[in-house]
């Protein structure tokens, strides 16, 4: 007996797992509870040891929609589980979903009518990175994603090889098949890179909405981490820029040499900045793997993929790549690939009185570093802060005499809660000339305020506004020297004592941690106690992480060699970034 035919408008989830017996029942549930458009959904199990399967032959014994397939050994990646799963489905469109993940309701409403209505073969939504247990959510790609958009070809819109997700996309499934549009099997980290350039490869027209229809969960503590968060060992790189050279050369041999530009320039911008800022955090060993196989993938750049824009911040740290055999200014490139960028001095200029990056690399030129908007300069911002004095010091730096042509005007200060969107504390105080290539503002800084809003930790932001109109934000790289970012005790009339702890994060930016009150003290006597008793030296076994892992949503150290093929088997968890 034959199942009845699925309805035009009907669609099939495919969720995928790995002993993520914690998880797989929630993002099931999702599938399920986004309503009669979803006809099934295929859990592919790959080969848990977890009971995984066994709760989800349990779900499906209650829900008809469900049908459950266990691989019958483990295939180490997601590709094969997914393939399994879109080989399974009988609907007319597929969706693809993470055991780790959820669909937020409506996602399958929205994408279904978005897909029907233009008649597309690929629809696509906003994903959200939420942060766990924080709950802060961070929107991947949201420029591409801003308003509604029927492209007749990904080439319409080149910015879509930037949203490397498979998961937030729904897929005309004939169309999959008909193209022969899988993802790699077997141990294949980044897989979704290589699946959404055989996708766009094909020429689909594609239907873009704005409403959320994926949340990605960040789990930076789970004891086994993501591909994408498992970023200590130099075969994590190896990997990504493998799967960058494969999606690069399926868009190049189908002809879409517009996409496959931008795929190079996605790299430069994305995947490049975001390992070159942690590269300080790295050992020896890691930083003179990564820097040679990076200027290996680069050699195979052409001129004009670093000529397009050779002052934008992805294209000069491939250039400073280029320009030395071995690890350098490793400091500076982390700043410059920090978001947004900051070139922090030196600067130099070559024999011929040109900028240039440094007096040793003076053939990384920076001539047309000037000339860029105001918005787009990498500006330097100094921040100074002594918590006994209240007072914040910025310096913004002169950088070629654009800034100066632009005149700096005043600055608005704002502090922002990292995990409470919308709670923040903001002042605007003029700039003032400090030098001939600085400007200047004194900040007084409210911790009782900070305290009183929300503690935790504190973002600080910048926004430098120019007579010229021009208006640039930016973030202000912390100081460090002595008696800089030491945490202090603060007198507070409401609280009796507020802890204030700056530090930088991973990309050099100041940031504060805050906490009020007698907890505060508390944690202050118990650091001095430390630093009294034998072998407590003040910076003695901090393990990175502690500061690292609440930085910067992309970052996780700390991990150990070799844990990439362990966790690679875990092929529920996310491999994106």
């Amino acid at each position: 007996m034959h199942p009845d035919p699925a309805p035009a408008d009907a669609v099939s989830v495919v969720v995928i797992g790995h002993d993520d017996s914690a998880h797989v029942a929630d993002a099931v549930r999702s599938a399920l509870g986004q309503g009669p458009a979803v006809r099934e959904v295929v859990a592919v199990d790959d080969c848990s040891t977890d009971g995984s399967a066994g709760l989800l032959e349990r779900l499906a014994a209650g829900e008809p929609r469900l049908r459950v397939i266990r691989l019958p050994v483990n295939s180490g990646g997601c590709g094969t589980p997914r393939n399994t799963g879109l080989d399974a489905v009988r609907t007319p469109y597929v969706m693809f979903l993470d055991s780790d993940d959820v669909l937020p309701p409506g996602a399958v409403d929205a994408l279904l009518a978005a897909a029907t209505r233009a008649d597309a073969q690929v629809a696509g939504g906003l994903c959200v990175r939420r942060e766990l247990p924080s709950g802060r959510e961070v929107p991947w790609e949201p420029a591409l994603y801003a308003s509604p958009a029927v492209l007749a070809h990904p080439a319409d819109r080149p910015r879509l090889v930037r949203d490397t997700l498979s998961v937030d996309k729904l897929y005309a499934t004939a169309f999959l098949r008909d193209h022969g549009i899988r993802f790699p099997d077997g141990r294949f980290p980044y897989e979704d890179f290589v699946f959404t350039a055989r996708v766009w490869a094909a020429g689909p027209r594609v239907a873009l909405v704005p409403d959320r229809v994926y949340v990605w969960h960040v789990r930076r503590s789970a004891p086994r981490l993501s591909i994408s968060l498992d970023r200590a060992d130099a075969a994590n790189w190896r990997a990504r820029t493998h799967a960058c050279r494969t999606a690069h050369a399926i868009l190049l041999d189908a002809g879409e040499k517009r996409l496959a530009r931008a795929a190079r320039a996605k790299f430069l911008d994305h995947d490049l900045r975001m390992y070159a800022r942690e590269l300080p955090l790295r050992d020896e060993t890691y930083r003179r793997e990564w820097w040679a196989h990076t200027r290996g993938h680069l050699a195979e750049y052409d001129a004009a993929d670093l000529a397009r824009d050779p002052a934008a911040p992805g294209t000069l740290i491939a250039r400073v790549l280029l320009a030395s055999p071995a690890p350098c200014d490793l400091p500076r490139l982390r700043e410059l690939a920090a978001r947004p960028a900051r070139l922090c001095p030196p600067y130099a200029r070559a024999g011929d009185g040109t900028p240039c990056w440094s007096a040793d690399l003076p053939g990384v030129g920076l001539e047309s570093l000037p000339a860029r908007p105001t918005r787009l300069l990498p500006l330097a911002v100094d921040a100074e802060l002594r918590p006994r004095t209240r007072m914040l010091r910025l310096r913004l730096h002169e950088l070629y005499g654009a800034v100066g042509r632009a005149g700096p005007v005043e600055v608005e200060v704002e502090w922002r809660h990292r995990d409470r969107p919308g709670t923040a504390l903001r002042r605007t105080l003029p700039l003032r000339p400090s030098s001939g290539t600085l400007w200047a503002a004194l900040v007084p800084v409210p911790f009782d305020r900070l305290a009183a809003l929300a503690t935790g930790a504190w973002d600080l932001r910048l926004r430098l506004r120019f007579r010229s109109g021009a208006v640039r934000t930016v973030s202000a790289h912390a100081l460090t020297g002595p008696g800089l970012l030491r945490p202090g005790a603060v007198p507070s009339r409401r609280y009796g004592v507020v802890l204030i702890r700056p530090y930088a994060t991973h990309a050099g930016a100041l940031a504060l941690r805050v906490t009020a009150g007698a907890q505060g003290t508390g944690r202050i006597l118990r650091g001095r106690l430390r630093r009294l008793l034998p072998g407590g030296g003040e910076g003695r076994g901090r393990p990175v992480r502690g500061p690292v892992q609440d930085q910067q949503p992309e970052t996780q150290a700390g991990t150990t060699v070799g844990a990439l093929d362990e966790r690679a088997r875990n092929s529920g968890r996310n491999q994106r970034a």
